[in-house]
């Protein structure tokens, strides 16, 4: 049996009391939230805080707030399953209620938050393992090792991106407020991450998302899909996000966010410019999907084959896309 190592717990009331908590713990200390990912990964011994900092009873990180007029804030406490049953986030956001009501199962997602699953850790077959399985390999680069071993020549860690959420709110054009010791900033959700598997957050260790900001809904349309071995529990082994704002049966702006390709959500800025301008018809559809299928670089460092994984991202962009046109059967919707 998995044991948690000893730590203390700190119960912040408030996000101030946190940060005072988390400036005394040092680098010793971690925030928790929901725990979902975190706890199973210091049984595992991949995380070995001292002080873990709790931000559950902190009750304004809590709700969402506003209306697709005028934007609408989440607190990043705010559970998957409040994300994904909220009336006002499924009929304005869909495809976030989507990601967050896909992310694990229920019971974790009764625990998960969004901000945590937005900020989950990176995965790959080699680390996501028990102590003595990774010690019996020699370890790996992202926790005990020094070299990468989906790609031993290499310098750095190809830890894979394993947010539900986050490929969404990129794509929808989500912000993130974040508190930290010298006061609030606010960030575009595509400049929290680093395209590093153990580097992979762009925040600083003594700040907290306190909130994650979604701009007017004004005519947007998005939806997500996400591929997975088994119906439930599974990390994605693809997510696309896509979002288009359109106007009549025109679209005007596009965006299209591919999770799980890389160690950061992957933006496909070509199959965007096939859309801008255009109407969703499959000769359009096509062209986007086969461009969005660039960015899309897997290695082996997670589950099914890589190639397999590469040419379903032209797949499921196909899909999402005859989804959001309302076509019932799109181009190219199974892998050659």
């Amino acid at each position: 049996m998995m044991r948690l190592p000893a730590f203390d717990y700190v119960a912040a009331k408030t996000v101030e009391e946190a940060l005072r908590a988390l400036a005394d713990a040092g680098p010793d200390g971690m925030l928790v939230a929901g725990g979902t990912d975190l706890y199973p990964n210091m049984k595992r011994r991949q995380f070995e805080p001292k002080t873990l900092v709790g931000l559950r009873a902190i009750k304004e990180l809590r709700g969402v707030s506003g209306s697709a007029r005028e934007g609408v804030t989440i607190g990043a406490c705010t559970t998957l399953t409040a994300v994904a049953s909220h009336p006002g986030v499924a009929r304005d956001y869909p495809a976030l209620a989507t990601a967050a009501g896909v992310v694990s199962s229920p019971q974790l997602r009764n625990m998960g938050t969004l901000g945590g699953n937005v900020c989950v850790d990176t995965r790959c077959n080699y680390y996501n393992q028990t102590y003595e399985w990774r010690k019996a390999i020699g370890f790996c680069m992202k926790k005990d090792g020094d070299i990468c071993l989906v790609a031993p020549g290499s310098d750095r860690c190809w830890a894979v991106s394993s947010s539900d959420t986050a490929p969404v709110l990129w794509s929808l054009g989500a912000r993130l407020r974040l508190h930290g010791p010298g006061g609030e900033r606010t960030i575009p959700v595509a400049a929290l991450f680093h395209d590093d598997g153990i580097a992979y957050l762009a925040k600083r260790p003594d700040e907290i998302v306190t909130e994650i900001l979604l701009p007017p809904a004004d005519g947007w349309r998005s939806v997500y899909l996400k591929l997975r071995r088994r119906g439930s529990f599974d990390f994605p082994i693809l997510g696309v996000a896509v979002a288009l704002r359109l106007e009549g049966d025109v679209v005007r702006e596009a965006r299209v966010v591919l999770g799980a390709v890389a160690s950061v959500p992957r933006e496909a800025p070509k199959a965007a410019e096939a859309l801008v301008g255009r109407r969703l018809t499959t000769e359009t559809i096509e062209a986007a999907a086969e461009a969005a299928a660039g960015p899309a670089r897997p290695l082996d460092n997670t589950d099914l084959t890589h190639p397999y994984r590469k040419k379903v991202a032209r797949v499921f962009v196909a899909r999402a896309l005859a989804r959001l046109a309302g076509l019932d059967h799109g181009p190219s919707m199974e892998v050659a």
